[in-house]
């Protein structure tokens, strides 16, 4: 295996707040590594530009500006002006802790991959929102742990917040697809399809900053739910009855409401004690009462999100036979 020069690939859309964040993480990083960092404004009207050249005398910098045309076209724009051999694509709104990139450079020399992820974690800095939506994204009770990244996974589905490809990958695959949200677990489908592995990487985390409202976190999961059955019609091997859960999950919580009201209370009394056990595990993760409580609520907008957007796409695409960009324009960038 040759040398492993890494390029950070950054897109940014009206966010320079972010990347001031994410640079200053960057000075702290530990190991003594020769790498590059290629940040790409997507046609921003709030440029990142005046403070990306504050660092510029400590950080190997390349800044690219170019019109608005999604993140997994930016993602591949800077690819293709990197000049390492091994992309590190971020998400403006991650904080890199300092061991970040001594895991993996560690992890990749004794066990090479050609795509890897790494999951998310809450700093202690972020607010009591963040921290709620965070372990409703990272629990175990809620999406198995996975993008905690409490197990590692051969042919896991990376996601592009925190991501891996070698240029040799990239090139093969050409990239990123034009659908958005979903762009990075269809990388990896077709990576997988190509003959790359995939793995995640329990210690290379970051912390994800997510910037949203209840109302944006809504659109978000309702998105990633619209756009999983579209992935299971363009790779038919990826279809899981896992998907189908967040659905179930809902339709179950509304019918034991209303069993309740008829004295058939055992279904009610499931979700209850499935309610408590999130509370009393995000309690213990976060210290904090009022983390706690957000966290049932981020847990049900999660849910509810996913699963009504999973079986809308669902109905659209498999009872109406509708094209997926007919049916949802809006998630695709021409």
């Amino acid at each position: 295996m040759e040398d492993i020069l890494f390029s950070f690939i950054i897109p940014v859309y009206n966010r320079p707040e972010e990347i001031n964040e994410l640079l200053e993480s960057f000075l702290k990083l530990e190991g003594d590594f020769d790498y590059e960092i290629v940040i790409v404004e997507d046609g921003s009207l709030e440029t990142s530009e005046d403070i990306i050249s504050g660092f510029n005398q400590e950080l190997n910098i390349s800044y690219y500006f170019k019109p608005n045309s999604g993140p997994g076209h930016s993602r591949n724009y800077g690819m293709q002006k990197a000049k390492g051999n091994y992309f590190i694509i971020l998400d403006s709104d991650v904080i890199l802790p300092s061991n970040y990139l001594l895991e993996v450079n560690t992890f990749l020399n004794n066990n090479y991959y050609d795509c890897y992820g790494g999951p998310d974690a809450a700093h202690q800095s972020f607010t009591n929102l963040q921290k709620a939506i965070n372990f409703a994204m990272t629990s175990f009770i809620t999406t198995g742990g996975i993008r905690g990244g409490k197990q590692q996974l051969d042919d896991f589905q990376p996601r592009s917040f925190n991501m891996g490809l070698s240029k040799k990958a990239f090139l093969e695959s050409e990239g990123f697809g034009n659908i958005h949200p979903g762009e990075d677990p269809d990388l990896s489908l077709r990576l997988h399809k190509l003959g790359y592995k995939t793995t995640l990487i329990n210690n290379a985390y970051v912390y994800h900053k997510r910037r949203v409202s209840w109302s944006k976190f809504y659109n978000q999961v309702h998105k990633f739910g619209l756009v999983r059955p579209i992935l299971n019609k363009w790779h038919p091997n990826s279809k899981s009855i896992v998907y189908w859960l967040p659905t179930i999950f809902s339709l179950g919580l509304v019918i034991s409401l209303i069993l309740s009201i008829f004295q058939i209370l055992l279904p009610f009394y499931l979700y209850l004690f499935y309610f408590a056990l999130a509370f009393v595990l995000a309690l213990i993760s976060s210290r904090s009462l009022v983390v706690a409580f957000q966290a049932l609520l981020a847990i049900v907008i999660q849910f509810f999100g996913y699963g009504f957007g999973f079986l809308k796409s669902t109905f659209n695409l498999l009872i109406l036979g509708k094209r997926p960009k007919d049916a949802f324009p809006y998630l695709f960038f021409n």
